[in-house]
């Protein structure tokens, strides 16, 4: 993981219960796709690795997860305890986050990215 103090100001502004929360996130993405690079984009965390990644923000309720459309259809039936909308899942504060599935959906965006990168090569 790339010591971004950006991200680390970001997280800092927030409750300590809901900083200890991005930490975790923020570590479990970094894990999942250690050659992705964190920036700012959109005003929250992002991971990029040939093109947006995944986001993830943090909220008085819960924790915004933005992986895009296809990372949440692709475990749409592991994501039914989670408020969804189109590219967003939140986790509620009340609840532990799901890690495992966390680290899946952000492995799955890059290897998404990756093959899009691939094929946008070889045209």
């Amino acid at each position: 993981m790339k010591n971004n103090t950006v991200i680390d100001e970001y997280i800092s502004a927030f409750p300590e219960e809901v900083q200890v929360k991005l930490q975790e996130f923020r570590k479990t993405v970094n894990k999942a796709a250690p050659e992705a690079e964190e920036k700012i984009g959109y005003g929250i965390p992002t991971l990029f690795l040939k093109g947006n990644l995944v986001h993830f923000g943090g909220f008085k309720n819960h924790i915004g997860f933005y992986p895009g459309p296809g990372g949440i259809t692709e475990f749409k039936d592991q994501l039914a305890d989670y408020e969804l909308s189109k590219g967003t899942i939140k986790f509620p504060h009340s609840k532990p986050l799901p890690l495992d599935l966390i680290t899946k959906i952000t492995q799955f965006r890059a290897a998404e990215n990756l093959k899009k990168a691939l094929l946008k090569k070889q045209k």
